[in-house]
């Protein structure tokens, strides 16, 4: 998150009109670039709440495109993503046949993978385990917000 160089080459990457595909909390890092401000995007429903913080508008989607960013929502959303930008670069028949070769075709055992649908006794379980780590990306996503000239 603190890397110039590393900021510096998806500044470079976005602000050359490329496409910048971001997965879960890899939102965050484009937000620390600088180049979420004003843009729709989402993340990890756990650190959606942090968007703001670097100028991002809030979409709850498992995938959002705004112009050359497309952002993710959790690590599986990935896949989704990854078929959009596919179809963005090669049209839809090229990302249809991707998710043909790979059998792509989710059928989740359980249906906890939202808050809203996870019982409330995993919800409270997760939240517990990953407090240290949610505390700490609130933190950093305040000191960009401050770095960012971002008010929330």
């Amino acid at each position: 998150m603190n890397d110039e160089e590393v900021l510096g080459l998806i500044r470079h990457h976005f602000m050359a009109g490329r496409l910048v595909f971001s997965v879960c909390t890899g939102a965050l890092l484009c937000g620390a670039a600088g180049i979420l401000r004003d843009r729709q995007a989402t993340t990890h429903w756990a650190a959606w709440n942090l968007l703001p913080y670097y100028g991002a508008i809030s979409v709850r989607s498992r995938v959002v495109v705004d112009g050359n960013l497309v952002t993710v929502a959790g690590v599986t959303a990935g896949l989704d993503g990854a078929l959009v930008v596919a179809s963005l670069l090669r049209g839809d028949a090229v990302a249809q046949e991707i998710q043909l070769s790979i059998q792509y075709a989710p059928n989740p055992v359980f249906h906890s993978g939202e808050p809203d649908s996870a019982p409330a006794e995993v919800l409270r379980a997760f939240n517990k385990s990953c407090s240290a780590i949610a505390a700490s990306r609130e933190a950093e996503a305040r000191q960009f917000a401050s770095i960012l000239g971002v008010a929330v």
